[in-house]
């Protein structure tokens, strides 16, 4: 893969950049996951477009092939998003799809945390091969002429499943000495990677928190026939643990997105929600508050747009 940036690394960003790397290592996060979904064949398709005197050449149908919403599924499902936000929740962004740094100092917690959900995970999925059958049948009685069996396996026991690895994505030591001039291309592409890194992070990090300001904000202002808009306490905690993540995974390149995330820090610090529905005062000052950091987010995202990666084929 080659990569080119549209502008050339500042001594800053390759600073941070450099830091990120030595603080850094790559984890990525695969899951195994099946269809719930199967186009229709040919005739299935002309049997379905027939119903509606349509063409079937521009017809595309699917059948479910079981109810996703079924108890034993959405437990497997649960966790499958539990993984997925802890493998983000720990990390930071990379530029190389399907890769985020883990600060090495979090390792051993990440891979215990992944262990006990990938436990998690397999307890439920034998829930879920128990009710198996009971899945099949109901797809039975639901798709009518559309069900086929041979789109079910025995036993869905090997169908799911969650792992991890840590890749490298520095250049291979025996580079050095097979070609060191391209070795020190490798390092400086590296080298170019983290520095970009370093802006995805924040670019992350201030839309996140854009997001978060501005819908509280928003709950928080005007009213719905006559009466405050309702909000739920977790616009409350979802800031607060944006705040968490943010001062363990900050890694100090950007002194502006500091002081707005210390600022919004502040405006709901000791706040509490209930407050907020009982006294119109505080709720008004929180949301103007809240409005002008997200107004500041804008303008520092507007003022200092990520550089355009433009990458080679893979």
């Amino acid at each position: 893969m080659s990569t080119m940036l549209d502008e050339p690394v500042t001594t800053n960003q390759a600073s941070h950049g450099t830091r990120l790397q030595a603080e850094t290592t790559a984890v990525r996060l695969h899951i195994r996951w099946p269809g719930t979904r199967k186009s229709l064949s040919r005739d299935q398709k002309q049997q379905a477009a027939g119903a509606f005197d349509a063409d079937s050449r521009t017809l595309s149908a699917a059948k479910r092939l079981f109810d996703t919403s079924h108890p034993s599924f959405r437990a497997v499902s649960a966790i499958k998003t539990k993984a997925g936000a802890l493998w983000k929740g720990m990390t930071l962004p990379y530029i190389e799809p399907g890769i985020r740094l883990l600060r090495r100092g979090d390792v051993s917690e990440f891979d215990d945390r992944m262990i006990v959900i990938r436990a998690e995970l397999v307890d439920a999925v034998e829930e879920l091969d128990r009710c198996f059958a009971e899945l099949v049948d109901q797809a039975r009685t639901q798709l009518g002429h559309l069900f086929d069996a041979a789109d079910y396996p025995v036993s869905v026991a090997d169908q799911f499943a969650v792992s991890w690895d840590f890749p490298s994505v520095t250049p291979p030591a025996y580079l050095r000495t097979v070609n060191p001039e391209l070795y020190e291309q490798e390092c400086q592409r590296v080298k170019a990677q983290f520095a970009e890194a370093v802006e995805l992070a924040e670019q992350t990090f201030a839309e996140e928190l854009s997001q978060l300001v501005g819908h509280l904000a928003e709950r928080l202002s005007g009213s719905v026939d006559g009466k405050p808009k309702v909000f739920r306490d977790s616009a409350i905690a979802n800031l607060s643990e944006f705040f968490s993540r943010f001062q363990h995974l900050n890694i100090g390149s950007n002194e502006e997105l500091e002081k707005l995330v210390e600022s919004a820090r502040q405006v709901i610090s000791g706040v509490d929600p209930q407050d907020l529905r009982d006294r119109s005062t505080l709720r008004d000052r929180v949301a103007r508050s809240l409005t002008e950091v997200e107004m500041s987010l804008e303008e520092l995202m507007t003022d200092r747009p990520r550089r355009n990666i433009i990458r080679g084929p893979r």
